[in-house]
């Protein structure tokens, strides 16, 4: 399918994931698109702090750090934290900040490591130990994975590696974009928790079927680097795609990897029955 319709930008950080990453456009300008950081995190900093604290944690595993935006957060508020991604050009944005802030408390001690999440244990196994408090993976980054074999292999191998991560009692925290809303009504809701710039002109939304099943969203970012100025020069267009997760297939691959039907999910980071239509899905799901 890759080489009739390209929706990824080539490279691989690792072998069996590709790097959409790789040709450096969205890593550039990631802060553009997150835009202020300290309004971006207010919408959730209290809800993942929170309950980090609530449960005791202290130790997290952050498997799709990208530039670093949540770890840092984190390391401000005394958790250690150890980020892996697999693109190399999200992570040098990570290790300039690490070395810009490395007298301050908890940075120096900040762990950066490149990381396939099909080879994840693997390749953080001097790292993992007894496990970690939490494995979080934020900002609709799991649905990367594409399904390539059409039964959730590789999906399903990624979140056995992460719940292998975890000790027990610790819990994995992830999200996924409404990719129900988006399958039934053709775009992408207009807000979004994690991305507040001003500097966005235009999210355009693409759904690729296969035989009458939806195989691939496809969203096309376009921002201006100077708000006020449509000049072409200060334009910058990048292309993402993503694995359409239906919430309940969702919700059924994460009871099934970690052996349990209790497991929790909300909309927007609040109660499912206090958001209509939730941008975001997201999933706390503990290991026994």
């Amino acid at each position: 399918m890759d080489l009739v319709f390209r929706t990824r930008t080539p490279g691989a950080a690792a072998e069996g994931v590709r790097d959409q990453y790789a040709d450096g456009k969205a890593a550039e300008v990631w802060k553009t698109l997150i835009g202020d950081k300290k309004q971006r995190t207010q919408v959730y900093k209290d809800f993942l702090v929170g309950l980090l604290r609530e449960k005791g944690c202290k130790r997290i595993l952050d498997v799709a750090c990208g530039t670093g935006i949540d770890s840092i957060m984190l390391i401000e508020e005394g958790f250690e934290v150890v980020s892996v991604d697999a693109s190399d050009k999200m992570l040098k944005h990570a290790l300039k900040d690490r070395w810009d802030r490395r007298k301050e408390p908890g940075f120096d001690n900040w762990i950066i490591e490149e990381a396939n999440w099909l080879t994840l244990t693997k390749d953080i196994k001097q790292l993992i130990g007894s496990g970690f408090d939490a494995v979080i993976c934020l900002g609709n980054s799991f649905a990367h994975i594409h399904d390539a074999y059409g039964d959730q292999r590789e999906q399903k191998q990624i979140l056995k590696n992460f719940e292998m991560c975890l000790k027990p009692g610790g819990f994995l925290l992830i999200d996924h974009r409404n990719y129900d809303y988006i399958l039934d009504g053709g775009v992408a809701p207009a807000r979004c928790i994690y991305y507040n710039s001003p500097h966005t002109k235009d999210i355009r939304t693409s759904v690729y079927w296969v035989s009458g099943e939806p195989q691939m969203v496809i969203l096309d970012y376009f921002l201006s680097l100077d708000e006020n100025n449509d000049d072409p020069e200060n334009r910058n267009e990048f292309r993402l795609s993503y694995y359409p997760h239906r919430l309940n297939v969702f919700r059924d691959m994460l009871r099934e990897i970690f052996s349990q039907k209790d497991h929790k999910i909300f909309g927007d980071f609040k109660p499912l029955n206090e958001v209509k239509v939730p941008a975001f899905f997201i999933h706390i799901i503990e290991k026994k």
